[in-house]
């Protein structure tokens, strides 16, 4: 699957970022949450080795997950995947990390993108398995971005979390439960590359236009869509804009505008 291979380049491509910071550099709380650099992959990595055993041992995962639910009792997460790794961090959670995302990606490559994998939630194909791992590590990996004060280079393969986020649509109303306010409004999406993204067949509903690397950001909900630069007509976008979430778990607001931004420094 290609999706394994996108999900394996992004995952490198926040591993240079990494590569050339210090280990105290690594307990910097970000803007999620205040989450660390720490924080956010141990939290990569716990859920690559999840989706690792949901393919090649379920029995496995079964137990993965309910030490999970009795570890995170109480909101817990990061509290958890911390213990789960025996506290692993800085340079050596780094190689730890990207090692397992290679044989992840590598198992996820030569699968059956039909095949029906247990998950926390419902189950999924692998194919949507390692595209939501695509979408997480490259939604964490703003966080990281953005506290060291990079700018990212986007490629093509953020045209998967496009779609995630299209794909999406119904589940934000569903999740909230709230019926859908009309049809999914008209998207015009410039691709990293230059080329132009469409979905929607009918402007009734509104229309989204800018760039695609920002409409991924507000559907991930890496950032406010007042702070971005994306066109929105027509209430239905607004709306969908408002509250777009094409991650699972319950409702999670977007971020309050102004709150999440690149940090105005280098590494």
């Amino acid at each position: 699957m290609q999706q394994a291979i996108d999900f394996l380049d992004e995952s490198k491509a926040l591993c240079a970022l990494l590569t050339p910071i210090s280990e105290a550099e690594f307990e910097m709380p970000t803007q999620f949450k205040g989450w660390t650099i720490n924080n956010i992959i141990r939290h990569l990595h716990v859920w690559n080795i999840a989706v690792d055993l949901s393919l090649q041992d379920e029995a496995a995962f079964g137990a993965f997950v309910a030490a999970m639910m009795a570890g995170v009792r109480g909101g817990k997460l990061p509290e958890f995947e911390a213990g789960y790794l025996d506290g692993l961090s800085g340079h050596a959670l780094r190689n730890a990390w990207i090692a397992r995302a290679g044989t992840t990606a590598d198992a996820f490559a030569s699968a059956d993108p039909k095949l029906r994998l247990k998950w926390v939630g419902p189950d999924m194909s692998a194919l949507s398995s390692i595209t939501a791992r695509l979408m997480e590590t490259w939604a964490h990996g703003q966080a990281v971005y953005d506290v060291l004060g990079m700018e990212r280079q986007d490629t093509d393969r953020i045209g998967n979390i496009v779609r995630l986020g299209v794909n999406t649509w119904g589940f934000t109303w569903k999740n909230r439960r709230i019926e859908p306010p009309g049809q999914m409004p008209k998207l015009r999406l410039s691709a990293p590359s230059g080329a132009v993204w469409e979905y929607g067949a009918s402007c009734e509903s509104g229309v989204i236009s800018g760039s695609a690397t920002e409409f991924c950001q507000v559907v991930t909900q890496c950032r406010n869509i007042a702070d971005t630069a994306l066109e929105v007509t027509g209430e239905v976008a607004h709306q969908w804009m408002a509250v777009a979430q094409c991650f699972a778990g319950p409702p999670q607001d977007p971020p309050i505008k102004g709150t999440r931004h690149r940090a105005d420094k280098g590494v």
